[in-house]
């Protein structure tokens, strides 16, 4: 089969078209007929070595993918990449069936961002109706979805950042209250000055370094900074327990293989509800790009590069 493989970590450099065997599924395993793949941040992460779970050489990314096993279509977690490829295995525990009317990008959207987003706003930041929700980078894969659930689960004001008058009028049509320049010297006083003078109830956070520390800076007393990636690839200052304490504020992280251990099914019960809501016309995905499998590299690039909206995909077929 067609596949990319990494053999050195670094950046998008190494990422490295070549014919693999294909994989054989074990117990408990399907093997998936891979239709488009999902690109993520994660996955530049994978490349270098720098993700949470450590990478082994030589490696496959890719951590999801839309496809058929037999003639059932179905949508997958993999477990330690292999995705970048014309066939992947994934355990059947994280495969889920694709509903009719749910194409390949909203299947791969929803699968990854769009249960991101429901864990962020539902079990990080317990979201109440009437608060300010605070979502950077939100034309990304996430924030795109997280931005629509806060407005439809009743947030009082929702604030996105993004880099360019493209993404924030992006984030506008989405419905945004207010959208401002993620590149803002003081984000802390930004944050208020958009939320009309007040401090802000809930901050969704994937960028790390100074725009992290500036939005808690920026929480009101009980307000909540989930914290979900590093595209910034710069951490936050450390955090004082006092200070916690004394502003009344709370900051959490979000891992989403960590939410395969909450009893119940949290995550399929998310999934549903996504794709309910996008069949009811409540919930949209927003295209990101398509590049061929033979390009992965140039797909990290743009990723990197912070310039892409919505979802990325790879075409197997290419």
């Amino acid at each position: 089969m067609r596949a990319v493989q990494v053999t050195e970590f670094g950046g998008p450099e190494v990422l490295t078209p070549v014919e693999l065997p294909d994989p054989v599924a074990g117990p408990g395993e399907v093997l998936i007929d891979v239709e488009r793949i999902g690109v993520n941040y994660a996955d530049t992460h994978q490349a270098e070595n720098s993700y949470l779970a450590p990478s082994k050489l030589p490696l496959v990314p890719g951590g999801e993918v839309v496809g058929k096993t037999g003639q059932k279509r179905v949508v997958a977690l993999l477990n330690g990449g292999g995705g970048y490829a014309e066939k992947a295995v994934a355990p059947e525990a994280t495969t889920f069936p694709v509903p009719d009317g749910i194409d390949d990008l909203t299947a791969l959207s929803m699968l990854v961002q769009g249960t991101t987003a429901w864990v962020l706003l539902r079990k990080n930041a317990h979201l109440e109706k009437g608060e300010s929700v605070v979502v950077h980078a939100a034309a990304g894969g996430v924030g795109t979805v997280a931005v629509q659930l806060a407005k439809a689960w009743g947030a009082g004001r929702v604030i996105a950042t993004a880099s360019s008058d493209e993404k924030r009028a992006l984030a506008l049509e989405l419905g945004a209250d207010v959208a401002v320049d993620s590149r803002a010297e003081d984000m802390t006083a930004t944050l208020i000055e958009a939320n009309n003078g007040r401090r802000v109830d809930v901050v969704l956070d994937m960028v790390g370094g100074t725009t992290t520390d500036q939005s808690i800076a920026a929480l009101a007393p009980f307000g909540r900074l989930a914290f979900y990636g590093m595209a910034g690839r710069e951490n936050p200052k450390p955090v004082e327990m006092r200070n916690l304490l004394g502003h009344s504020t709370t900051i959490s992280g979000m891992w989403l293989p960590h939410v395969f251990r909450l009893p119940g099914n949290v995550f399929g019960t998310a999934l549903t509800e996504l794709f309910d809501l996008v069949i009811q016309n409540k919930l949209k995905a927003i295209p990101g790009g398509e590049f061929p499998l033979s390009d992965a590299r140039g797909a990290h690039e743009a990723l990197r590069s912070r310039k892409t909206v919505g979802k990325l995909l790879l075409d197997p077929g290419k």
